[in-house]
């Protein structure tokens, strides 16, 4: 672990923006982080809250999975997603919404599902299953705000935290106690990873084998492009990673910053992928 955390080290050293990361070798327990304390503005990662909070209110019986779920227009005033630009008025079940949420960002589904929950709900959740860093603010975040602001003003989390909550749901699979912490089920918390491995826009899984299964949840904002995930080989889970980046620029010599965090992030992972196989 030594040498693969001085080489995770100074490939993020080596760029022009920051980076925070949270690891976990599965097969081990050993773990590793990069400024993993740190508060950072969530943005899409925080999903997976939201994911498993809707599995709690499932599990609970106040809510189910094949309820009717109606995209009203207010939520699709947004720049994530398909369903922004779909007709008003349609309906999906809560199960698709939940999908859709998660497996291309839909904003439009984020934005009533956490009206649904509430986000007093959603962070006495993280709050109660030990996402001490972790809080909801918006339902749909602002576009407006300056980048620096996202994380005092917009939803916020840690490398950390969200690695922890992938820990507690790949446990939950297999633990039901585990799963109990959660206010879920195995079968809900195996779900949730599967619904996650559908994933259409990760960065994760960017440079590893073509056929690698990985359960991951990205996120971007002005200045900043996330992905958190679990990673798994023929065995099963292998490797936890949580990578955060921040003060990217919109513009590089050579390359959108995007697609250079978007590259940097799925370097991470190879160099991961390359040391725990």
């Amino acid at each position: 672990m030594h040498d693969l955390v001085t080489d995770l080290n100074k490939l993020c050293d080596d760029q022009p923006f920051k980076t925070r990361w949270y690891l976990k070798n599965l097969r081990t327990g050993e773990e590793a982080d990069r400024d993993g304390d740190t508060v950072v503005y969530s943005a899409s990662t925080r999903k997976i809250s939201v994911l498993m909070a809707l599995m709690k209110e499932v599990h609970e019986g106040r809510m189910s999975l094949d309820d009717p779920f109606t995209i009203e227009a207010k939520y699709q005033d947004n720049n994530s997603g398909c369903f922004q630009h779909l007709r008003p008025g349609f309906q999906v079940t809560l199960f698709d919404a939940a999908t859709m949420m998660i497996i291309v960002s839909d904003n439009a589904c984020t934005g009533k599902i956490v009206d649904m929950l509430g986000t007093d709900y959603l962070n006495e959740y993280c709050q109660s299953i030990g996402m001490s860093q972790s809080v909801h603010r918006q339902n749909i975040p602002d576009p407006n705000l300056k980048p620096e602001d996202y994380p005092k003003l917009s939803n916020s989390t840690s490398a950390k935290d969200v690695g922890y909550l992938l820990d507690l749901m790949v446990k939950g699979t297999t633990d039901p106690g585990v799963a109990g912490q959660l206010g879920s089920t195995p079968e809900l918390c195996e779900q949730a990873l599967e619904i996650m491995s559908w994933q259409k826009i990760g960065k994760l899984d960017q440079m590893l084998p073509a056929d690698t299964k990985v359960a991951c949840k990205t996120g971007r904002g002005p200045a900043h492009h996330h992905d958190a995930g679990v990673i798994y080989d023929s065995n099963g889970p292998l490797y936890i990673l949580a990578a955060y980046t921040e003060d990217v620029a919109v513009e590089y010599p050579h390359a959108s910053g995007r697609y250079v965090a978007s590259a940097h992030v799925a370097q991470l992972s190879r160099i991961c992928w390359d040391s725990l196989t």
